[in-house]
């Protein structure tokens, strides 16, 4: 394993990202110090796990497998893979490891690193897998190759973010004008962008892969189901920059959150695009 800084024993303490417009995520939005981010992680993670876990059931993930786990969070994949499907060694990697930490040991390991550093290179792998974070990276492209490097041959890449099915055209309800909100404001303070995500599969073959693949999944926007509730939190948590693109005002922003919040919104919820293929 080489570059700084590097797990000590079963532990390292610390966080993955990059830089963008006004400071990167967990810097100037959804700071992972702030009370109740972690459970605002783990939320998406019970809309969206089950999904993650059948895909790398189905790419032979188990025993013997060497995996790493980028942009980890709360470790909900990460402990999944080292607990339950019995992999050989996960190291899992954040650019802040505060919600890693408590359950690392035996097959789980834990790195804070930022993953755009020229000198990221934590070793070869059978598994690389990353949920949610190249959507918020500048040069997805190149981090995405940087990625399919550190498999082994014949290693699978496995890529999610999030893709916006339903709010580039009407109705402008209140639900969809929150919803452009919420990008816009994630873009201009975070370089958020899911605008490309649609283009994962193409992205795999530009990058070398073989037997690529990708998938959609959908949560239901069910009253008190946990993608509503992550999205509320979501809302509540870029609320100011929200407001600020002048896309909704408050009243609107209101009538949208009672509505999600109550089960009232016929509309689809952001969704989890998974990509994967297989190294030479």
């Amino acid at each position: 394993m080489s570059g700084d800084p590097t797990p000590t024993g079963p532990l390292a303490a610390g966080g993955t990202g990059g830089s963008a417009a006004g400071g990167g995520y967990g810097e100037s939005l959804f700071e992972p110090w702030k009370p109740g981010e972690g459970e605002r992680i783990d939320l998406g993670s019970l809309a969206y796990d089950h999904v993650t876990r059948a895909r790398l059931r189905a790419l032979g993930v188990g025993p013997g497998t060497r995996c790493l786990d980028v942009g980890a969070g709360t470790g909900t994949v990460a402990r999944w893979l080292a607990e339950e499907a019995g992999v050989a060694e996960v190291l899992a990697v954040d650019r802040d490891v505060r919600f890693l930490e408590p359950y690392a040991g035996g097959a789980l390991l834990t790195l804070a690193a930022d993953i755009t550093a020229p000198d990221f290179d934590p070793g070869r792998f059978d598994l690389v897998h990353a949920r949610f974070v190249l959507m918020h990276l500048p040069e997805r492209g190149r981090i995405a190759a940087r990625l399919r490097g550190l498999l082994r041959p014949g290693g699978h890449l496995v890529l999610g973010d999030a893709i916006d099915l339903t709010t580039a055209g009407p109705p402008d309800t209140p639900y969809r004008l929150a919803m452009r909100a919420m990008w816009q404001a994630l873009r201009s303070s975070i370089g958020t962008d899911v605008s490309w995500t649609p283009g994962y599969p193409r992205l795999m073959r530009d990058i070398g892969l073989s037997a690529v693949g990708a998938e959609v999944h959908v949560p239901p926007l069910g009253e008190q189901s946990p993608i509503a509730a992550f999205w509320l939190d979501t809302w509540d948590r870029s609320r100011e920059a929200m407001l600020a693109t002048g896309m909704l005002d408050a009243e609107q922003l209101a009538e949208a959150q009672e509505a999600l919040a109550t089960g009232a919104v016929a509309d689809l919820s952001p969704g989890l695009i998974t990509a994967w293929g297989t190294a030479a």
